[in-house]
């Protein structure tokens, strides 16, 4: 029984895989769902304040050296984005990306990119910081298709998130230290990208460059948007992961 290890997005928490888990269970894989540190549970804003993507790349290595065997790696939007950080040294067996935030050197391709790049810069003073979710802006973009009950259930349980793993992540060209850099070449692992045709927080083209980047295969799911891990059509979503996984399974047998 291989262990899949979930890597939650910005704001949130390992709750955010409680619904896209429960399938890789039903067919006998091992699910872990870590919060990444100050997230999760009752977070505050001291919790998240000055941690870069870097902190977030060892926890999660940390995390994976505690198991009995390589795992499989599974992120969501900027936990996406952590898998790649951190695949270089937990050495997978394989991952899947869904809607993953782009690594070092990966241009954005929508103008809506360019703008959140941007407003990222204004949202607080300090690099060391904290932002509280706009939960405005989730409604609009991230959750745009989940529907109203379980949106303001999910919108109840995000939490801040460290001002300067945003600026990281989205204004990487201002970063001299390269902090999300993956390294040179392919990542030493299979990998899948996923993205939603409707996404607009990591559109499409962006998703697609970032699985050449680090090469991986991709797919994309016509309708859906950002939420991948539980808005409608979570199901498909889950079900291409798990195809994908245990054909790259028996491949490898």
């Amino acid at each position: 029984m291989t262990t899949v290890v979930m890597a939650h997005g910005a704001f949130c928490g390992g709750w955010a895989f409680e619904r896209f888990r429960a399938p890789f269970e039903a067919r006998g894989w091992r699910v872990e769902a870590p919060d990444l540190r100050g997230h999760g549970g009752h977070a505050a804003m001291q919790g998240v304040a000055g941690a870069s993507m870097a902190d977030y790349a060892a926890d999660l290595v940390r995390f994976c050296e505690r198991l009995d065997e390589p795992p499989v790696l599974v992120g969501h939007s900027m936990g996406g984005l952590v898998c790649q950080m951190a695949a270089r040294r937990v050495r997978p067996r394989a991952m899947v990306l869904l809607a993953p935030s782009p690594p070092w050197g990966v241009a954005g391709s929508s103008v809506e990119e360019a703008i959140t790049a941007v407003g990222v810069n204004l949202l607080d003073p300090f690099f060391s910081g904290a932002v509280a979710p706009d939960r405005a802006l989730m409604r609009r973009h991230s959750l745009d298709r989940v529907p109203r009950p379980y949106r303001e259930q999910v919108l109840a349980r995000v939490g801040p998130e460290s001002a300067r793993a945003l600026r990281e992540v989205l204004n990487w060209w201002l970063d001299p230290f390269m902090t999300t850099s993956v390294g040179p070449g392919p990542l030493p692992a299979p990998g899948l990208v996923v993205a939603g045709g409707q996404d607009v927080v990591h559109p499409p083209a962006t998703a697609r460059r970032t699985a050449e980047r680090i090469g991986a295969a991709y797919r994309e799911m016509p309708q859906m948007s950002h939420w991948l891990p539980a808005e409608p059509g979570w199901e498909a979503v889950a079900d291409l992961a798990l195809d994908w996984l245990e054909g790259q399974a028996r491949a490898a047998a």
